[in-house]
């Protein structure tokens, strides 16, 4: 029988700043049987494009990330900030909110051809997946979807997406839920 997922994750009012739900992921985490689960309906969704690669960005997208990959049976690559890789670099700047930031993958991570499965654990405005997509693309990989535990379709993420397929397996499609 399958686990209810959302149950897994808590809401929080008011955190980071007043106005805000955060979506706290931790207590599906702390759950093995829930952690599984998540990780197994991600994989098995795209398991028919055969992804030969998982992406995943700091931090919560190595959780998962490497989860799927375990799951499909592939490796793993992390995108990092700034300064955590030792080896050369692609990097990407991207939107926030408020800002810009930067993310980086070691440049010799996908091969040209190699499909790769984005994964996160939630898709807000979407800039974080965006620019890991923009660094496979310019290594010459081959994008097969990007995957999600939690969107917050309000935020409209999957506009930064288009062209690529999204999946997420809970969606908050308001800040009241």
């Amino acid at each position: 029988m399958a686990l209810d997922l959302r149950s897994f994750i808590r809401s929080i009012p008011g955190f980071p700043k007043e106005g805000i739900v955060f979506r706290d992921i931790t207590p599906l985490l702390a759950d093995g049987r829930a952690l599984k689960e998540a990780s197994a309906l991600i994989a098995e969704h795209f398991r028919d494009k055969k992804p030969e690669l998982v992406i995943g960005a700091e931090a919560r997208g190595f959780i998962f990330g490497t989860a799927v990959a375990l799951e499909l049976g592939v490796g793993f690559i992390p995108v990092r900030k700034p300064g955590k890789l030792p080896a050369r670099i692609v990097q990407c700047d991207y939107d926030l909110e408020y800002g810009t930031d930067t993310l980086t993958m070691h440049w010799d991570a996908v091969k040209p051809g190699q499909k790769v499965l984005l994964v996160d654990d939630l898709l807000a405005t979407g800039g974080t997946m965006e620019a890991c997509a923009r660094m496979v693309e310019q290594l010459g990989g081959e994008i097969v979807g990007c995957a999600f535990v939690v969107e917050l379709s309000v935020l409209k993420g999957r506009d930064r997406l288009k062209g690529y397929e999204v999946f997420s397996l809970i969606d908050y499609e308001s800040e009241q839920e």
